[in-house]
C-alpha cells in the first residue's frame, strides 16, 4: 500500500502530527518531512522528493492554499486534512480527510495517491 513511500506531513498541532506519523509509519510509509507553519510547508514542498503529502488546511490560522499550489506545481499528490469540510474551489478535486481522522481512511487515501 504505502510501504516505502516518502510522505510529507504538514500539520500545526504537535499531537495530531505525531498521531498521523505513527499511522503512516505503522503502514510502512516514511515521514520524510514535517512542517507546522505555512513558511516551513512552502520550503519543504518546493524542495520536492516526496511521493505524497498530508496538508492541514488551517496552519495556525493561515490557509494551506499556497502550499497546495506548490505541491501541484511540483507534481506531488496530496490529501487535504481539515475540520471545516470544504476548501477553495480550485482544490475541489483533491481528496479531503475530515477531522477527526480515521487512521484507515488516511492510509487508504495515501495508497490511492501513490498506487
Amino acid at each position: 500500500m504505502i510501504a516505502g513511500r516518502r510522505i510529507l506531513l504538514i500539520e500545526d498541532e504537535f499531537l495530531v502530527a505525531a498521531m498521523l506519523a505513527d499511522v503512516i509509519e505503522s503502514a510502512g510509509g516514511q515521514v520524510t518531512g514535517r512542517a507546522s507553519t505555512v513558511a516551513e510547508g512552502l520550503d519543504l514542498a518546493a524542495q520536492g522528493g516526496f511521493d505524497a503529502a498530508v496538508l492541514d488546511w488551517n496552519l495556525g490560522g493561515e490557509s494551506g492554499e499556497q502550499i497546495a499550489r506548490v505541491l501541484q506545481a511540483n507534481q506531488i499528490s496530496f490529501v487535504i486534512a481539515t475540520g471545516y469540510g470544504s476548501v477553495s474551489p480550485e482544490f475541489a478535486d483533491i481528496g479531503i480527510l475530515s477531522k477527526p481522522y480515521s487512521p484507515a481512511k488516511l492510509v487508504q487515501m495515501l495508497a490511492r495517491l501513490v498506487g
